[in-house]
C-alpha cells in the first residue's frame, strides 16, 4: 500500500472515532419522552366495550410488561433479579400511580429513569397504552388485592 493511502485510511478511522454515536442515557430518554407527553394522544382513543379493551390490555401486558412485572403485577420476577432491576409492584395499595389511568398511561408513555422503558416512544400506540393502563386499573389490581 502506497504511503499516502495509508496514512488517509487512518486519517478516515481516526476520524470516524471521533464521532462514534452515543446513544442518549436512560434518564436523557425519560426526560425527552416528558417534555413531548401529551394527554390529547389518547382523547381518540375509542373502545366498542370495556372487554374489547381489558382483552386488549391483557394482550399488551402480556407481551411488554409481564416479562418485568410477572403474572400478577408484583414485579417479583426471574428476569428483574438476573438483571438486577429493581421493578415496582404494580399491585401494591400504595403503588403511587393506581390514582388514576391518566397516572398510569403517562407512565407507560415516559418510562422512569430506574429501568421502566419509554414505552410511548419505543413502539407501543396511544391505543395499545391505554388498553394496557385500564387493564392494570380495572382488572389487575383488584384481582390481586382482593386475593390477599
Amino acid at each position: 500500500m502506497k504511503p499516502a493511502r495509508a496514512l488517509w485510511l487512518l486519517a478516515l478511522l481516526v476520524a470516524c472515532e471521533e464521532h462514534e454515536f452515543q446513544p442518549p442515557s436512560r434518564a436523557e430518554r425519560v426526560a425527552a419522552a416528558e417534555k413531548q407527553y401529551s394527554s390529547a394522544a389518547f382523547d381518540t382513543v375509542r373502545w366498542p366495550g370495556r372487554a374489547a379493551r381489558l382483552m386488549a390490555g391483557n394482550v399488551v401486558y402480556a407481551a411488554n410488561c409481564r416479562k418485568c412485572h410477572g403474572p400478577l403485577g408484583r414485579g417479583d420476577t426471574e428476569y428483574a433479579r438476573q438483571h438486577g432491576l429493581r421493578v415496582p409492584s404494580l399491585v401494591e395499595r400504595s403503588w403511587p400511580y393506581a390514582a388514576s389511568i391518566d397516572s398510569v398511561r403517562h407512565r407507560i408513555t415516559v418510562g422512569h429513569p430506574a429501568g421502566m422503558p419509554t414505552w410511548g416512544v419505543a413502539g407501543i400506540s396511544p391505543r395499545e397504552i391505554d388498553a394496557v393502563a385500564f387493564y392494570i386499573v380495572q382488572q389487575l389490581r383488584p384481582e390481586v388485592l382482593r386475593q390477599r
